[in-house]
């Protein structure tokens, strides 16, 4: 992963591990386990996920919603309750890799172009389970209002975060039960195991400020897949994405995450190696849609509960409130040159609303947008355009015009009415290159509720009819509302395409966001530049004259010259 993963990794294989719950004297009842990271291995700090306490809970799922709760205390759980932590060798960290005294920042031994620290060998002896003790469960509020506020009311019935296909059986009570817990966490202390080592102090984990990570940058996911199952091969398994949508403290990855890595850690490439968030849930279905992003709960806001409940719990407890680790810039101060400003444009899609019909947009011009046809599907069609950059920018324009339904191109022009200040225009693409990193921007999971969403993949292929683009794939999560959005180089920044549709199984009705669909901006290029230079539509007309091969593509089906011959 080179230099820009190096430092996240390196923490991330530290402060990783795996937490396991399980009844006293029952071993037949089975144990519970989750992923989990160390805030402080001196005096063994560790915070995890609380789904896996809710069977233990002496009044039940219940008391994580009653009044409102942000913690409960560790005799909330029966007596019969028996914790274990495990997590992998520790090394130490090599001479120039963090500076004492500022956690998890690297000294200009990082900046040289190097590759990543060596992996670690999977089979490798891991440190033998360790006894553990429940200090209190916590939640953040604002973590649970914004849920409530974008996964409730009408369409809550629509989404699912059980660790299950929307077919498979859950019972109504399982399935309370994880959603009562899911924006629980749990802050446990693990027992020393000499005298010597309570006395002795670890590395303390650097966690970034809320908000001061970008939409749009990498982040890094580490986790053990299936838990306390196997962890000589799962634990510490790390996947890669960036920072998709945020809502206060309520995160959104498209790090691809599996059941049994919640409570994992995710971290910032910059700051580096810094502690961003946990996961809250990894899988989620909306409907028969399979969204493939990573729910996460902000660390920092966590952390202040943890401190607060410290405080308040016992003067035993109190003590390890200063031993929880402080946010960067408290009092390590981060000077404004290493903040990341973020790529330039996430904040380029603007949503557009035609009736009741909406979807995403890219300004091409100041005063020009380009969607899909399914959007804004008549000319002369008047439509709102909602920009994020200013907030509350609200713009009315008219459809100027739109491919018929025949053809293979979904594309509409929107004129209007003000210039779309803020927004930046991005720079067409010339050239594609397939395997490069790229990203799409638009409003697709969370719709018009939270501004626009980024994913990030590579372009998978480009489709050629005469060695001319006429289709591009990749594999960023692509989502109902994204249609119109555009598709960007996450290298040059240059628009690569306008996003037009993802993929369908017309057998079981399930969709599919990561096998997508775009319309190379090379095409549409042509046409805009006559456009602005004379107003003149007959480039966009040209696009219901598509040739034949080029609606066999758009079609998904062979070219009758390709099919194959029978042999009878």
């Amino acid at each position: 992963m080179g230099r820009q993963w190096g430092p996240a990794m390196k923490a991330a294989e530290q402060a990783g591990c795996v937490v396991s719950a399980s009844r006293a004297g029952q071993p037949e009842a089975g144990s519970w386990s989750c992923s989990g990271v160390i805030l402080n291995r001196r005096p063994g700090l560790v915070l995890c996920h609380g789904g896996i306490f809710t069977p233990f809970l002496r009044a039940g799922s219940g008391a994580l919603t009653a009044a409102s709760a942000a913690f409960l205390p560790g005799d909330s759980c029966g007596d019969d309750l028996r914790l274990h932590v495990q997590w992998g060798p520790t090394a130490a960290i090599p001479a120039g890799r963090a500076e004492r005294g500022r956690p998890g920042l690297c000294t200009p031994h990082c900046a040289g172009l190097e590759t990543g620290p060596p992996a670690r060998p999977r089979g490798r002896p891991l440190q033998p389970p360790r006894p553990a003790e429940l200090l209190l469960l916590l939640s953040c509020p604002a973590f649970r209002s914004h849920f409530a506020h974008l996964f409730g009311g009408e369409e809550a019935e629509q989404w699912r975060f059980a660790n299950a296909a929307p077919d498979d059986e859950m019972s109504e009570e399982e399935e309370e039960d994880q959603l009562r817990a899911l924006g629980w966490f749990a802050l446990l202390r693990v027992r020393p195991e000499t005298e010597k080592e309570a006395e002795e102090r670890g590395p303390v984990l650097a966690v970034a400020p809320l908000g001061d990570v970008p939409k749009g940058a990498p982040l890094l996911a580490c986790g053990s897949p299936f838990g306390a199952f196997c962890p000589d091969i799962f634990l510490n398994t790390l996947s890669r994405g960036v920072l998709s949508n945020s809502a206060g403290p309520l995160l959104l990855t498209d790090a691809r995450c599996l059941p049994g890595t919640e409570g994992g850690g995710v971290f910032a490439s910059r700051p580096a190696g810094a502690l961003v968030a946990l996961v809250a849930a990894p899988l989620c279905w909306k409907a028969r849609e399979w969204v493939g992003l990573t729910l996460l709960c902000a660390a920092a806001p966590l952390l202040s509960v943890a401190r607060a409940a410290l405080y308040r719990l016992h003067p035993d407890t109190a003590a390890l409130a200063a031993l929880l680790p402080p946010e960067m810039g408290a009092p390590w101060g981060l000077p404004l040159r290493y903040r990341d400003p973020g790529p330039p444009w996430a904040a380029a899609a603007v949503l557009v609303e035609c009736g009741s019909v909406w979807g995403s947009g890219v300004a091409v011009a100041p005063r020009l947008v380009v969607t899909c046809r399914h959007v804004a599907p008549r000319e002369t069609a008047r439509v709102l355009v909602r920009s994020t950059t200013p907030k509350s920018a609200i713009i009315w324009g008219r459809v100027v015009f739109a491919t018929q339904e025949t053809s293979p191109y979904d594309i509409a022009v929107v004129s209007v009415e003000e210039d779309l200040d803020g927004v930046p225009v991005p720079v067409p693409a010339e050239h594609f290159h397939e395997g490069e990193a790229v990203s799409v921007v638009g409003f697709g999971v969370f719709g018009q509720a939270c501004g626009p969403s980024v994913t990030s993949g590579i372009l998978s292929a480009v489709v050629q009819v005469d060695d001319t683009p006429v289709m591009l794939q990749t594999t960023c999560a692509v989502h109902g509302g994204s249609s119109g959005g555009p598709l960007f180089s996450a290298c040059s920044g240059d628009l690569l395409g306008i996003v037009a549709s993802n993929t369908r199984d017309n057998n079981t009705g399930a969709t599919y966001p990561h096998l997508n669909f775009s319309i190379p901006i090379t095409v549409l290029q042509p046409a805009l530049q006559q456009y602005s230079q004379t107003g003149d539509l007959g480039g966009f007309r040209q696009l219901d004259r598509a040739s034949e091969p080029v609606r066999v593509v758009w079609r998904l089906q062979r070219s009758p010259a390709e099919a194959l011959r029978s042999k009878l």
